[in-house]
């Protein structure tokens, strides 16, 4: 007889399974949060390849050096602005507008990444601090673009690893 089906209590002594541990039970917000976690950094990984691998097709293409995004002048002058500096080259100044556009796309890219995760359409200067603080290679930039304060305290460092909390990537502070 089967005692599921009048209702009837297992017996006493038998084991019954239990669907859910307790420590499965509480491990799982973490494990949501880290798996999430970790589909968003190789979603911004593939995004800032397909970033640069853009951005290198588009060099190899150039054809017409004469058109520019930022004004040539304005980049010679802040070349100038050192005293040591006498003369530029010519293709200087073209150089340095193309390494200028590619710096302000790659930050833009990894900020409007910040504001994604915040589930924001709209770029803010804590977007832009969160992309300095989280990636290397703009350390030069953390005194300059300070982060706001209460704003984004628990920001991990680098795409690659995951935070030691990734609880407290997810929390942000109300206020």
């Amino acid at each position: 007889m089967d005692q599921k089906s009048h209702g009837t209590p297992p017996a006493i002594g038998v084991a019954t399974p239990v669907p859910y541990s307790a420590a499965a039970t509480a491990a799982a917000p973490y494990q949501a949060y880290h798996h999430l976690y970790h589909q968003q950094q190789q979603q911004q990984q593939q995004q800032l390849q397909m970033f640069w691998a853009d951005q290198y097709r588009e060099i190899e293409q150039t054809i017409d050096f004469k058109n520019h995004n930022l004004p040539l002048a304005r980049i010679k002058k802040i070349m100038k602005a050192d005293e040591d500096v006498r003369m530029i080259a010519a293709e200087a100044p073209v150089v340095f507008a193309r390494a200028c556009e590619m710096f302000i796309l790659e930050l833009t890219l990894r900020g409007w990444a910040h504001a994604e995760e915040n589930k924001r359409r709209t770029l803010q200067k804590s977007d832009i601090a969160a992309a300095i603080t989280r990636t290397d290679v703009f350390d030069f930039l953390v005194d300059i673009v300070p982060r706001e304060e209460g704003k984004d305290d628990a920001i991990p460092r680098g795409l690659a690893g995951a935070p030691t909390d990734p609880l407290a990537y997810y929390y942000v502070p109300q206020q």
